[in-house]
């Protein structure tokens, strides 16, 4: 972003509105999810003594990568969304996240900004190994969450008889939550058939 503004151009300023647009819709995305992964683990006991001894606990469901281990084999759903919006972040093509990177880049070069732009790339580079290590802690392990089962018989009885029938011991995400995750993650995901007339 910074990058985008140091360069005083028409198309740099499409290239930045472009990109804080998307940026803000991948980390609105990403927050929902989150808090929505932490909902989900309600149902479910975790033995790790790390998580164990958090101070704020009872303040945010997700504190530690390693919450996520294992995830996909809880809610895959879920799970593909966010690898979705992480590779966005990351600017795999061809989601939305390459077309706001690629647009800044551009931009930079048009004005001979050759070594910002290498700098630019390099720390995207080390940006991406981080953002792969969340998606390597939910599919590359076995999940270490256990159902609780007291939790379990306090769910409404409709929530609790599905549970039963699927072999699933996932909660129902709330519409307003599973309706924006679905909208925003295939904006992300589907952008390149945008007509960019």
């Amino acid at each position: 972003m910074l990058l985008a503004l140091s360069i005083s151009s028409i198309e740099s300023i499409q290239a930045f509105i472009f990109y804080i647009t998307q940026y803000s819709l991948s980390n609105l995305n990403i927050f929902i999810i989150l808090i929505t992964i932490g909902f989900s683990l309600i149902c479910y006991n975790n033995n790790n003594i790390e998580q164990m001894k958090l101070i704020d606990q009872k303040n945010s469901p997700i504190q530690l990568i390693s919450q996520l281990k294992g995830y996909f084999h809880v809610n895959p759903v879920l799970a593909l969304s966010l690898t979705i919006t992480i590779f966005s972040f990351i600017g795999i093509p061809p989601l939305i996240g390459f077309f706001g990177k690629q647009m800044v880049l551009s931009a930079a070069l048009d004005q001979g900004y050759f070594f910002l732009v290498l700098i630019a790339i390099l720390t995207s580079v080390i940006s991406a190994v981080y953002y792969l290590t969340l998606i390597k802690e939910m599919f590359f392990y076995s999940s270490e969450y256990k159902v609780n089962t007291f939790i379990l018989s306090k769910l409404p009885k409709f929530t609790s008889n599905n549970l039963e029938k699927t072999g699933s011991h996932n909660i129902i995400i709330s519409s307003p939550f599973a309706f924006t995750i679905s909208i925003i993650t295939l904006i992300i995901l589907l952008f390149i058939f945008v007509n960019k007339e």
